[in-house]
């Protein structure tokens, strides 16, 4: 701004000087038709925007015209009063402090939403005391305040919505996904395979092979688990299977009889079975589309090997890149060599550790040979 009214003061003196050279009919000729040019503006501008330095320009050329055109001009000591008490109000002016409490850190605001999100059942008085546990001091209704800008219901509403995804994993460890697999043999003849998964521990049991399952045969399979699993049948709590004809009341009836409830998929949503149609993918990528297989026996020994593979010598992210049947309270040492043990004639290959081979003494062959 003081550059800007250094060059108007600049202009208006080099146009003082310009002036001089000219004769007094042109300047009175040029002032009339400036005059002329101002009063068109004013008739079409009733208010126009001076700056800060157009405002120093005129009240200083202002003092030097006649009384009788200062009270014409726009500049007048009114004019110049009203400027002054701006300058006053800008040099005193203070901040405006907004009314009320002052706003929750992006943190605190994120935490609150995260708890509520990963706690469907936590109500607004709960999720103030998880936070006064971890150093935050927030009101209940702040927390209804921020829940509600971003669109969170109220704890019943938010329990309500449980997804399918959130409800498998808080029931892992007693959930059993049963579902068929269909595979073609060389001969274009369709199995079916019946199997289980463990959802909290991964482990697959492949129950039966046949051409032409029936609600009887898998009836049967089902009570062969039950009495292949033992004391472990009683820690499962649910189980999840397709609307499939061949899962019938005398099915469902086994199970409820070990107090499993049965819970049906919704139609056509295979992904509320996901764990079992994941295995059934794994299983053709790494398996079955890589044979030919040509009837039951041969696929049922083929299943069989390679659910030993998948349960004792396969890693899976979900475990932490540990096997279902490995110990997660057991560390590695680092392996001095590794042996090779090959699956379905190389088709997969597991690997075990060696132990260190121990150092041949001189001395012991010479006293043996001795």
């Amino acid at each position: 701004m003081g550059l800007r009214l250094l060059y108007l003061i600049f202009c208006r003196l080099l146009g003082c000087f310009l002036l001089l050279g000219r004769s007094t009919a042109a300047n009175n000729a040029e002032i009339l038709a400036l005059r002329h040019e101002v009063a068109v503006l004013r008739r079409q501008i009733k208010r126009p925007r001076l700056s800060w330095a157009d405002r120093a320009v005129l009240s200083a050329l202002a003092r030097h015209l006649p009384p009788a055109l200062r009270r014409r001009r726009r500049v007048t000591p009114g004019t110049l009063l009203t400027w002054h008490r701006r300058l006053v109000c800008w040099k005193w002016r203070q901040t405006a402090v907004g009314s009320g409490r002052p706003p929750l850190p992006e943190e605190t605001v994120a935490l609150i939403q995260r708890l509520a999100r990963e706690n469907p059942t936590w109500g607004y008085v709960r999720i103030q005391g998880e936070l006064r546990r971890l150093g935050h001091r927030v009101a209940a209704a702040t927390i209804r305040r921020v829940l509600r800008r971003s669109g969170l219901p109220p704890a019943p509403q938010r329990a309500s919505q449980q997804t399918w995804r959130s409800f498998l994993r808080s029931q892992a460890h007693t959930l059993l996904a049963f579902d068929f697999m269909h595979v073609e043999t060389v001969f274009l003849r369709r199995l079916y395979v019946f199997f289980v998964m463990e959802i909290k521990t991964r482990r697959v049991h492949v129950l039966g092979v046949t051409a032409h399952p029936t609600g009887a045969w898998v009836t049967q399979l089902a009570r062969n688990l039950l009495m292949d699993l033992e004391e472990r049948a009683g820690c499962f709590r649910f189980l999840i299977r397709d609307r499939d004809s061949k899962f019938t009341a005398v099915f469902d009836a086994v199970f409820a009889g070990n107090g499993t409830a049965v819970t049906p998929t919704p139609t056509q949503s295979p992904r509320s079975n996901a764990f079992a149609e994941r295995w059934i993918r794994t299983a053709r990528a790494e398996c079955t589309d890589c044979l030919l297989i040509t009837g039951e026996r041969h696929l049922r020994t083929v299943l069989t090997a390679y659910a030993e593979h998948y349960n004792g010598g396969r890693a899976h992210r979900s475990l932490g890149l540990r096997a279902p049947d490995d110990d997660p309270n057991v560390i590695p040492l680092p392996a001095a060599g590794a042996r090779r043990q090959q699956v379905l004639g190389g088709l997969l290959n597991e690997y075990h550790t060696m132990p260190p081979r121990l150092p041949h003494h001189p001395q012991e062959r010479t006293s043996s040979a001795a």
